[in-house]
């Protein structure tokens, strides 16, 4: 066989071909171990060891660790216009299902995705608590209730979000069992009701 065609040796750390993997592997392990370890707990380090890259790609491709928390934990599933239109295609009295149905699908996608990074990282991130109220409240719900809530919008917006925030956690960061692992239709059925009363019900 000649120089030319003998397959060259692939590296285990350093720089992958094209960089695009190696962007989207650091992404991949950054948000899998802040979700372990909280933002003040994630090390450069051990995302780049769990990345299989050398440390430094994540200042050649993310300035840092800051920049790549923010790529990889503050960038959420999901984009806010989209989802209120899909939120708000069906009968009023469903919305509260549709809402529990829909995020636990695009976050059981991901087992939690960012979801569990972000609640670790709020005692010692700021922008971590400020990215999930500013995309859960202002960008999706506060328009949910906006359109079919008859009082009180901001109240029954937080109320809401306080509901998904707390499936998320039950769900993803504690893992209750057996809500850990039930199916989303038996949860929808269960938890949307309430969700509808935040909505559309008396909540005095």
């Amino acid at each position: 066989m000649s120089t030319a065609e003998q397959p060259t040796p692939g590296k285990r750390r350093g720089r992958r071909p094209g960089g695009q993997d190696t962007r989207a592997a650091l992404v991949q392990a950054a948000r899998e171990v802040f979700s372990e370890s909280g933002y003040e707990g994630a090390t450069v380090r051990a995302i780049a060891a769990r990345a299989g890259v050398d440390a430094a790609m994540v200042n050649h491709w993310f300035g840092g660790k800051e920049g790549l928390f923010a790529q990889a934990v503050l960038q959420l599933p999901f984009d806010p216009i989209q989802l209120f239109s899909e939120l708000m295609d069906g009968p009023v009295d469903e919305l509260g299902k549709r809402i529990v149905r829909r995020f636990l699908t695009v976050w059981d996608a991901t087992d939690g995705g960012a979801f569990p990074a972000l609640v670790r990282s709020i005692a010692s991130h700021d922008q971590a608590a400020l990215s999930l109220k500013d995309f859960l409240i202002r960008h999706v719900l506060e328009n949910v209730v906006g359109h079919v809530s008859p009082d009180r919008p901001e109240l029954r917006a937080t109320l809401c979000a306080s509901q998904m925030v707390g499936m998320g956690m039950a769900r993803y960061v504690a893992m209750f069992e057996p809500f850990s692992t039930t199916d989303v239709e038996t949860l929808a059925a269960a938890v949307g009701p309430t969700l509808q009363r935040y909505l559309t019900g008396d909540i005095d």
